[in-house]
């Protein structure tokens, strides 16, 4: 992979064989079943030619136009073979396999001018980067169900520098593409594919539920602005397992709706769970906000290993969010090379408009960290709620935090209320007692 050593490579695949050994049973990825497709069509029988230089996209829809009006029993598999097949954006339908051959790669016109906009989503109000409608995602599905895209590794490649310098420069007119939006769908399994160079974010499945992404590569150069890897967004019901994530932005970051907005539409992110994650970037490793205004609960995250990140663990809302954050448990986490192990705040990201109410304030409660180990993190954690809605429940244990001889590891806090047990270096003050009715070691 350009501009990705073999180093990092082999680290990923050292760090997920050997954190898929501490807990290789654990697997949540059963929640939805994979179906065998009898009906086969190759993009080929369309037209579709490999050659990087021909635009495949009518033979794209034709074959997908084919599988939603044949209506196969058990669904179609749309095979890509090996080559590089260049498409405009386009629409998946219900039962159906996109699957990607060793060798296959899917790759994004660089046409900004003619790329299809659609609608903001109603929990955002606006698109997230521009006010008005937003670029639709390169591959993109709305109410769809039984939805599989897998293959032998080929890849799905975005293209996003075009997008990434229209974002540098102040050009773009509306917000950026996703590489993968699945929207009101369920029963999704994505897994064995690389997706690169997304525009924006990754893979987005937003209104979602029985999700699976597994066994996927994410890669975006580190200064590729906004390309998180996975986003949950108010979605229920979500496993990933088993990655290697390298992006310019969050690894996986949880969201439900922004400000007045996402009140409003009122649907939370519930019941995720993301286990045996590696991967680098400036950002966070896993992440959870900060759009949190539909509420986020009931989330799981353990055996994750990240190395060269900005923060391993940032739990992020804001003022005017509103909604809750609460029934976190994180554990089993190594960090190394890192600004921050833990980093929880009330004073992160901005506001779709003026219109948002500052006395909506998210309720932070039930956050449970467990045994972190962190290699030259320059700064162990910051906690930091607000005056008139403090965090609470805040529950650390089983930490050790180790800096180089020259850097600040201390930790800080305001505005939180929890318990501690085996922290190194000695937490804040806020945290440091321990048993009572709220105990450390009754949580894991």
């Amino acid at each position: 992979m350009w501009r990705f050593s073999v180093s990092i490579l082999l680290f990923s695949y050292l760090a997920i064989s050997s954190s898929s050994s501490v807990d290789s049973t654990a697997t949540c990825s059963g929640i939805v079943p994979l179906r065998n497709r009898n009906d086969k069509i190759s993009i080929t029988d369309f037209g579709g030619v490999g050659d990087g230089r021909t635009v495949n996209t009518k033979a794209f829809r034709e074959a997908i136009y084919r599988i939603q009006h044949l209506k196969r029993r058990g669904g179609t598999l749309l095979y890509i073979p090996p080559g590089v097949f260049l498409t405009e954006s386009f629409n998946l339908t219900s039962h159906m396999t996109l699957f990607l051959a060793k060798g296959a790669v899917i790759k994004a016109v660089q046409d900004t001018w003619n790329w299809p906009l659609i609608e903001p989503l109603p929990s955002y109000g606006r698109g997230r980067e521009l006010p008005g409608a937003r670029y639709m995602s390169f591959i993109h599905g709305d109410g769809l169900r039984d939805i599989v895209i897998t293959g032998e590794n080929g890849t799905i490649d975005g293209q996003g520098e075009v997008w990434w310098n229209m974002w540098r420069s102040r050009t773009l007119k509306f917000t950026r593409p996703n590489l993968i939006e699945l929207k009101n769908s369920k029963e999704i399994i994505i897994s064995n594919v690389i997706f690169q160079n997304s525009p924006f974010w990754n893979i987005h499945p937003v209104y979602c539920s029985d999700v699976v992404i597994h066994h996927v590569t994410i890669l975006a150069p580190q200064d590729s602005p906004n390309t998180d890897g996975i986003d949950p967004d108010s979605s229920s019901n979500v496993c990933i397992e088993d990655s290697y994530i390298s992006t310019g932005d969050d690894l996986v970051a949880i969201k439900s709706g922004w400000d007045e907005y996402g009140i409003a539409f009122g649907r939370p992110s519930s019941n995720i769970t993301i286990r045996r994650i590696t991967g680098s970037t400036p950002f966070a490793g896993i992440a959870i906000g900060s759009e949190t205004s539909g509420g986020i609960k009931n989330i799981l995250a353990e055996h994750i290993t990240l190395s060269n990140m900005g923060v391993g663990v940032n739990i992020k809302t804001n003022i005017g969010r509103g909604g809750y954050i609460k029934n976190i448990k994180i554990s089993n986490v190594y960090v190394e090379n890192a600004r921050y192990g833990i980093k929880i705040a009330g004073d992160t990201g901005d506001h779709p408009d003026a219109f948002y109410n500052p006395n909506a304030l998210p309720v932070v409660k039930g956050i449970h960290i467990n045994n972190v180990w962190g290699v030259n993190v320059q700064n162990a954690g910051s906690i930091q709620g607000l005056k008139d809605s403090p965090f609470t429940g805040i529950c650390l244990s089983e930490i050790n935090i180790h800096g180089s001889l020259n850097t600040y590891r201390t930790w800080k806090c305001s505005d939180v209320i929890g318990t501690s047990l085996k922290v190194s270096p000695w937490p804040c003050s806020e945290l440091r007692t321990t048993g009572g009715s709220y105990s450390c070691s009754s949580t894991f």
